[in-house]
């Protein structure tokens, strides 16, 4: 299996060498040159299978540099009832007839986040020691991203994280996950900006591959195509749990602001998992909704970027979207090249044609916005009717779901984070503090180490180089 860049880099590199690397050397981001195809046999074989050895089954397509054995050794100690609280590591949590929410949040830092970057840590770890090399993680969070990263990384050898998020952005739970944390080897980083000036350093940096290449700087954003190909398995483990047969389409609705989590889906769906709709949901940062409704995509500056009661979706220009614009455009690299480096640099949108945005209903996707005063509601009605207690960006997947949920068509819903990460809106929606688990009591009272630093690339390569 090779992967190319959705830019045309001519290069063409196997797994280990993009795990490490981040983005391509011309800026693009990195897709299999072909997506292998699964037919009704495999899945019936896959259907059988915990979720360790179909994860094993679903990566090792997609991955033949690293000998099988130590690659079914990786993902047997990631995924553990030990690290993810269930053998079934993502169980279904059934609501209503056809409609269950899918649980990814029972990692260590109580977000989707862990389902991949808990592999991402081990097979970094894994490749460093083989090579006898060390990496400096440099990454960027809304809220989730950072902690989990942190949580994979702490303590591995031969591995530093730098991670930017925008001060006084997250809430304070996700605050204090990242900055209590003591260990030498991680680096927080608060930006006075929002969240895409932290995404817009880190491409910087990535960008000036003098620098990358000197300083060792790698990637855990969903840049990044292993953190990717990690989420593409719960997709499968999602379907076989939803339906009865292999031939019976399920759809799935997806929180989504930097676009990786439901890229995922569409990579499993072209793999050929019989996914009947990606439901793609957005906060009132709308960017990818107004694009999926209208086929414009305009990112917002800073000032038209909301701060929400759902804030690791408070994201105007999602990083992931361009592996989707490659396929949607049949993967014409020049064209895709065009609209992500010349338009939005230029102008700071794009447009597609007709007969392009005609084909988007080909891959499945269908959109739909949510507002505080809907996750409001949506966490109360499904608190008052389910006894079911749902984070704000889970409400907000749920809330779309509904809109186009189709009769005899299972919707599930990817539960994106624990409750207890934004008490504050909970209380406000149904008056009951979301439990936490005990090592996760009074996290915001301990010592927090964290740098504040302008929006400024040089001002973050000048301290990254002081570090490493």
């Amino acid at each position: 299996m090779k992967y190319i860049s959705t830019r045309g880099d001519p290069h063409q590199r196997s797994f280990c060498e993009i795990l490490l690397e981040g983005l391509a050397p011309d800026g693009g981001l990195y897709l299999p040159l072909r997506y292998p195809n699964v037919d009704a046999a495999t899945l019936g074989y896959w259907r059988l299978l915990p979720y360790p050895e179909l994860a094993f089954e679903v990566l090792s397509l997609f991955i033949d540099d690293i000998p099988p054995a130590d690659l079914r050794s990786i993902v047997a100690k990631t995924y553990t009832a030990e690290i993810f609280g269930t053998h079934a590591i993502t169980p279904l949590k059934p609501l209503e007839p056809g409609l269950s929410l899918q649980a990814l949040s029972n990692g260590p830092t109580l977000a989707f986040k862990d389902m991949a970057m808990q592999l991402l840590g081990n097979l970094f770890e894994y490749e460093l020691a083989r090579r006898g090399e060390t990496l400096n993680i440099l990454g960027a969070t809304s809220g989730d991203t950072g902690s989990a990263a942190e949580y994979a990384m702490r303590g591995k050898h031969g591995v530093k994280v730098f991670m930017l998020s925008p001060r006084g952005r997250m809430s304070a739970f996700q605050q204090a996950q990242m900055f209590s944390l003591q260990d030498a080897n991680i680096h927080n980083i608060a930006i006075e900006g929002v969240f895409d000036d932290c995404q817009d350093i880190v491409k910087a940096v990535s960008n000036d591959l003098e620098f990358k290449r000197r300083h060792k700087i790698g990637t855990v954003n969903s840049i990044n195509w292993a953190r990717l190909l990690a989420q593409v398995v719960y997709y499968f483990a999602g379907y076989f749990q939803a339906s009865k047969s292999d031939e019976e389409e399920v759809s799935f609705a997806v929180p989504s602001g930097n676009f990786g989590n439901i890229c995922a889906g569409h990579v499993a769906r072209m793999m050929g998992l019989p996914i009947k709709q990606l439901v793609l949901a957005t906060n009132e940062n709308d960017v990818l909704d107004e694009f999926f409704r209208t086929g414009t995509y305009r990112v917002r500056g800073s000032a038209e970027t909301h701060e929400t009661s759902s804030p690791s979706m408070d994201i105007s220009k999602a990083s992931n979207f361009e592996r989707f614009v490659f396929d949607l455009l049949g993967r014409d690299a020049a064209r895709t090249k065009s609209l992500f480096k010349t338009e939005i640099e230029q102008h700071g949108s794009f447009a597609i044609g007709q007969e392009d945005f005609e084909r988007i209903g080909e891959f499945g996707f269908v959109s739909g916005s949510s507002t505080h005063a809907d996750r409001i509601a949506t966490i109360r009605d499904t608190w008052q009717r389910h006894g079911v207690m749902i984070d704000t960006h889970t409400a907000d997947g749920l809330k779309v779901a509904r809109e186009h949920q189709e009769a005899g068509v299972p919707m599930i819903v990817l539960e994106t984070a624990l409750p207890a990460k934004f008490a504050e809106t909970i209380v406000e929606a149904i008056g009951v503090e979301p439990p936490r688990p005990t090592a996760m009591q009074g996290i915001e009272q301990l010592p927090k180490r964290f740098t504040v630093m302008p929006a400024d690339a040089q001002v973050v390569k000048r301290y990254i180089a002081d570090n490493v």
